[in-house]
C-alpha cells in the first residue's frame, strides 16, 4: 500500500479538525453546566422528553417507506433503461437530477398548493378522502412522496455506479436462458450484484429523511428534525445533545455500511 505523503496527511488533518472541533464544542456545551460542573443530564433526559420517541419512530418509518418506494421505482427502471433504451439515459439523468436545482421552498410551495387545491375542488368526490389520507399526522404519506423525489439524485448516482460495474445484459441473458422470468432474473441475478449500490442508496436516503427539515416543517408535520428544532428554543442543551447523538448514529450507520460493502467486495472474488 502506498504511503501517504505529507500533503495528504495535512489535508486529512485539516478535514478532521474541520469536523471534530465543532463536534467537540457541541459535546462540551451539552455536558458543562455553569455552577454544576460536568453533567450528562442533557443526554439522560432525552429518552423521557415528550415527543422524542414518537418523532424518531415517525422518521424511521418515513425513511423505511421512502427507501422501499424509491428502490422499487428506480431499480427496474434503470435496469430496463440499460437493457432496452440506453439512448434515453441522458434524459432520465436530467430528470432525476432536477430536485438538486429546484429550491426546497419552491418545491414545498407547490406541494402545499396542490394539497390546498384538492380538498377545495374535490370535496364531493371520492378523491377527497385520498387527500385526507395523504396528510394523516400519524403517517404522512405526502412526506414519503416528497422524500422520494428529493432522494432521486442520490439513488440514481448510486445505482448508476453499481450498474456500470457489472455486465447487466450478460447476467439477464444467462438467467433467461436458464428459464428464469424477467422478475426472477432481476431478483436472483442482478440484485445480488448490486448489493453495495443498494446499500449506498438506502443509506443516503436514510440520512436525507432523518435530516430533512424544510418540507416537514412547512407542511406542518413533526418528524425527528422538526422535533429537534422545536425544543431548541426552550432546551438548548438537549437540542444540541440530540443533534450530537443523531450525528453519531449516522456515522455508525456509515461505518456499518462501509464494513458490509468491504465484506461484499472481499467475498465476491472467491465466488
Amino acid at each position: 500500500m502506498a504511503r501517504l505523503n505529507p500533503w495528504r496527511w495535512a489535508v486529512l488533518g485539516l478535514a478532521a479538525l474541520y469536523f471534530l472541533i465543532p463536534l467537540a464544542a457541541s459535546v462540551v456545551f451539552t455536558v458543562d453546566v455553569p455552577g454544576r460542573g460536568v453533567t450528562f443530564d442533557a443526554y439522560t433526559r432525552i429518552v423521557s422528553t415528550e415527543g422524542f420517541v414518537s418523532s424518531l419512530l415517525l422518521s424511521l418509518e418515513l425513511a423505511a417507506a421512502t427507501i422501499a418506494v424509491v428502490l422499487v421505482l428506480m431499480v427496474p427502471a434503470m435496469v430496463a433503461l440499460r437493457l432496452g433504451v440506453p439512448r434515453l439515459r441522458p434524459v432520465v439523468e436530467v430528470v432525476c437530477l432536477l430536485p438538486l436545482v429546484v429550491p426546497p421552498i419552491a418545491y414545498v410551495a407547490g406541494i402545499a398548493t396542490v394539497l390546498k387545491w384538492g380538498p377545495e375542488h374535490l370535496s364531493r368526490t371520492p378523491l377527497f378522502q385520498t387527500f385526507v389520507a395523504l396528510q394523516d399526522p400519524d403517517f404522512p404519506v405526502v412526506l414519503v412522496l416528497a422524500y422520494v423525489v428529493l432522494a432521486l439524485p442520490f439513488v440514481y448516482r448510486a445505482l448508476d455506479s453499481g450498474l456500470r460495474a457489472i455486465d447487466v445484459r450478460t447476467l439477464v441473458e444467462a438467467a433467461r436462458s436458464c428459464g428464469a422470468s424477467w422478475p426472477q432474473a432481476l431478483i436472483r441475478s442482478v440484485l445480488p450484484n448490486l448489493r453495495g449500490a443498494l446499500l449506498n442508496a438506502a443509506f443516503l436516503t436514510l440520512a436525507l429523511v432523518l435530516g430533512e427539515f424544510t418540507v416537514a416543517q412547512l407542511l406542518g408535520f413533526r418528524p425527528f428534525a422538526v422535533w429537534i428544532f422545536s425544543i431548541g428554543g426552550s432546551q438548548a442543551q438537549m437540542s444540541v445533545a440530540v443533534s450530537v447523538l443523531s450525528l453519531l448514529v449516522t456515522w455508525a450507520l456509515l461505518l456499518a455500511l462501509a464494513g458490509a460493502g468491504g465484506r461484499t467486495r472481499t467475498a465476491s472474488p472467491r465466488g
